[in-house]
């Protein structure tokens, strides 16, 4: 059975789930949300299943996310699921998901599943570290082997309800969906920076190019943080509630800058 799973990363837990269940499951393709940001038109998977993997933001779904599932057009997929990665809650972004595809073109989830994965907002909270890290990844690693079992023989899994996770959703993500591509306003960069251009390599949107050799924002952030995470030095900091200046970074241990340029496609 022919598996398309659309993925959206920016610190490579949702790309790790993606490739874990696709490699389970047979058969799949990985294809990038934000390399069909500039395609035009309804998007039409070519496959029996069809699944969408992304990270939690604000109790939500990524923006990019919720506009690519506008797009989608699942009448002729015969079971569809999703799978959000989350450092916190986040159940209530399957709902949202799930609300999006029944209001579009024929779609709905059959399945929807929440997996918990090393934090990365460091103006929140200091990503894991070690051991504890770790635990987490390994934790995660055997959820998502029971997903890929579950999807594989097609039970119907509803998303689950958390009243904080749907109050929390209620209250910031509105704000937060409106105004995500200006956030970007808030990133700065210290004499640190080395002007080796990471951080535009690695922005999935291509938000980030280089002026006198130093990261430019172009306000149409996702805040992945992509840009935050990777640079090599530290020099770039999101200058929000408690900031990030000494309070660690964190990717997937199995992301690389070429998988996050590979994620961009199209979107060049």
């Amino acid at each position: 059975m022919k598996t398309i799973i659309y993925y959206f990363t920016g610190t490579g837990n949702s790309l790790a789930a993606a490739r874990m269940v696709g490699a389970a499951l047979g058969d799949c393709e990985l294809v990038s949300i934000a390399g069909l940001k500039g395609t035009p038109g309804d998007l039409v998977p070519a496959a029996d299943r069809v699944g969408i993997v992304c990270p939690v933001y604000d109790a939500g779904v990524p923006r990019i996310v919720a506009e690519f599932a506008e797009r989608l057009d699942l009448s002729g997929a015969g079971y569809t699921f999703a799978i959000v990665t989350m450092g916190g809650t986040g159940v209530s972004a399957l709902h949202q998901l799930n609300n999006i595809l029944m209001k579009g073109r024929g779609g709905k989830l059959d399945a929807a599943f929440a997996v918990k994965m090393p934090g990365n907002f460091p103006p929140v909270g200091r990503p894991p570290e070690g051991e504890k890290k770790d635990a987490i990844l390994a934790a995660a690693d055997k959820h998502l082997s029971s997903i890929a079992r579950t999807i594989d023989q097609g039970i119907a899994v509803p998303p689950g309800f958390s009243f904080g996770s749907s109050l929390m959703r209620c209250l910031i993500y509105p704000p937060f969906v409106q105004n995500v591509h200006g956030m970007d306003k808030a990133f700065s960069v210290s004499g640190a920076c080395t002007s080796c251009g990471t951080c535009a390599k690695v922005c999935p949107v291509g938000n980030i190019t280089l002026v006198n050799d130093r990261p430019a924002w172009q306000h149409r952030c996702e805040c992945c943080c992509a840009c935050l995470h990777f640079c090599p030095v530290e020099a770039i900091q999101l200058n929000v509630f408690l900031g990030t200046t000494g309070r660690g970074r964190y990717r997937h241990p199995d992301l690389k800058v070429a998988d996050m340029e590979a994620q961009r496609g199209e979107n060049r």
